[in-house]
């Protein structure tokens, strides 16, 4: 498995789920709330599985598979301002849905805004500033 391999499938994953956030806002402009509930379920967990996968080929199976290809590719510093969207953003992911299906819609509303800052941050700085080959 290489880093530029990784990198490409996470990028894909990202604008897979992204899609599907954007058709539950659809769903829950329309009035559906629940369907706006379950394809948000759907993001979440492939949100969460994508994240473990990654950790586990960056921390168990290949600790070491991206330092050469960061460092080869002068990419640190968008690696650490992706960083700083994206790891907040998955903090923020199980609240989201916490309150989501608890119904505790003041807090949740609060929630959203941030958290679509931050996928808005994500997005943005994982597909087009990360990159994917050397």
């Amino acid at each position: 498995m290489r880093a530029e391999n990784v990198l490409l499938i996470l990028k894909i994953a990202v604008v897979a789920v992204t899609l599907l956030l954007l058709a539950s806002l659809v769903a829950l402009l329309r009035g559906n709330y629940r369907l706006h509930g379950r394809i948000n379920v759907v993001f979440f967990t492939l949100t969460m599985t994508a994240l473990l996968g990654l950790e586990v080929v960056a921390r168990v199976l290949q600790p070491d598979i991206f330092n050469e290809f960061f460092q080869a590719t002068d990419a640190w510093t968008a690696l650490y301002v992706h960083l700083s969207f994206s790891l907040p953003a998955a903090l923020l992911l199980p609240c989201m849905l916490y309150t989501g299906l608890r119904g505790k819609r003041w807090l949740h509303l609060r929630l959203a805004a941030l958290f679509g800052i931050l996928w808005a941050g994500t997005f943005v700085t994982g597909v087009f500033f990360l990159p994917h080959s050397r």
